[in-house]
């Protein structure tokens, strides 16, 4: 089988890979539910979902920081990467012990097709194919949804000290735009960049995501008082993990608006 990564990397599988390894938290999950858990021999600290599947399996180090030797001693037949989350170096790496495909997403459609490929790399395409069509309807029906709903300017937060915001070229981004939440970080050249609270003066309303920042009510109340907007925190989960979260990601917007 002859297939290419996002990053359009030519890949050759013999047989389909047994043995993964998945250094992305929500593609973990994704995999899971593609049912392929058993087959999932190593995982990173950030791997949460399901609850057990650090129980389950080897963790073999953070997205960022992998121990290359407890990967090489679990023997996988793939690794399984995504461009943001792991460098290149860790790529590379990994490509000295197995095969490594690699995710590139900004889209909802990335996601589709990151779907669409590990189906046919792990000979479950009936499985991607019905996770696929799950999440094409609840997008739609959302989409229905927010037909009548406004537009609103929106500062998306992810961490503190110094605060830092998703800009444009995100997934995240993505996900604000199907909620018509218009992002007001312009920057498209800066995927996060570090902002102050002059520069986000102007919205109506901050968004605090649950994640990588651990934002709390506290922080919602010190950006209110220091800005006279409105602050809500938000489950960062269902803005930036990409794969079968989607599902229920659509019914957990609605109840933002």
């Amino acid at each position: 089988m002859h297939i290419s990564d996002q990053l359009q990397r030519k890949l050759t599988f013999s047989k389909t890979p047994q043995r993964i390894i998945s250094l992305v938290p929500s593609q973990t999950e994704l995999l899971v539910s593609l049912g392929l858990e058993k087959s999932i021999v190593g995982v990173t600290k950030f791997c949460v979902h399901p609850v057990d599947i650090r129980k389950n399996t080897k963790v073999v180090g953070g997205t960022k920081n992998i121990n290359f030797d407890r990967v090489r001693l679990l023997s996988p037949d793939i690794i399984i990467c995504n461009k943001e989350e792991n460098t290149k170096d860790i790529v590379e790496t990994a490509a000295t012990i197995a095969k490594v495909w690699v995710s590139d997403i900004y889209t909802i459609n990335d996601v589709l097709r990151m779907i669409t490929s590990l189906g046919e790399i792990f000979d479950v395409v009936e499985s991607a194919d019905n996770l696929i069509s799950k999440i094409q309807t609840a997008k739609k029906d959302f989409q229905l949804y927010m037909c009548n709903k406004p537009n609103r300017n929106v500062a998306y937060l992810i961490w503190k000290n110094p605060y830092m915001a998703a800009g444009k070229n995100t997934f995240i981004n993505h996900m604000l735009q199907l909620n018509k939440f218009e992002n007001s970080v312009n920057l498209e050249d800066i995927r996060y960049p570090e902002v102050d609270f002059s520069s986000i003066k102007s919205v109506e309303t901050v968004l605090l995501s649950s994640e990588p920042y651990p934002f709390k009510n506290s922080d919602c109340e010190e950006i209110k008082n220091a800005l006279d907007v409105e602050v809500r925190l938000v489950d960062g989960e269902y803005f930036s993990w990409y794969g079968s979260r989607l599902i229920r990601a659509f019914e957990y917007f609605k109840s933002l608006h």
